[in-house]
């Protein structure tokens, strides 16, 4: 039993403290950024159904994200090997 909730307690703080891989990340994943709810998060994934994220400042192309949101997100954001794009 102990195992099992240090295990969930682990796995909890990786999760809260890990990265936001923009070019691979769900929803879900997204929404968890100051600042970026349900549209904005639709937005993300829209835009990576044609584009890939080449670093975290191309965010600023989805409307609505511009540098101040990268700024106060900068530790938490990082642009991973691009999967989705169809480019």
């Amino acid at each position: 039993m102990k195992l099992l909730v240090l295990a969930t307690a682990v796995l909890s703080a990786t999760f809260l403290f890990a990265a936001v891989d923009i070019n691979n990340a769900s929803k879900e994943e997204l929404m968890t950024l100051k600042g970026l709810g349900e549209k904005k998060a639709d937005a993300v994934l829209e835009y990576r159904k044609e584009n890939c994220f080449k670093n975290i400042e191309a965010l600023s192309e989805v409307k609505g994200l511009g540098p101040k949101f990268i700024e106060n997100n900068k530790k938490e954001l990082q642009a991973g090997k691009c999967k989705a794009a169809k480019k």
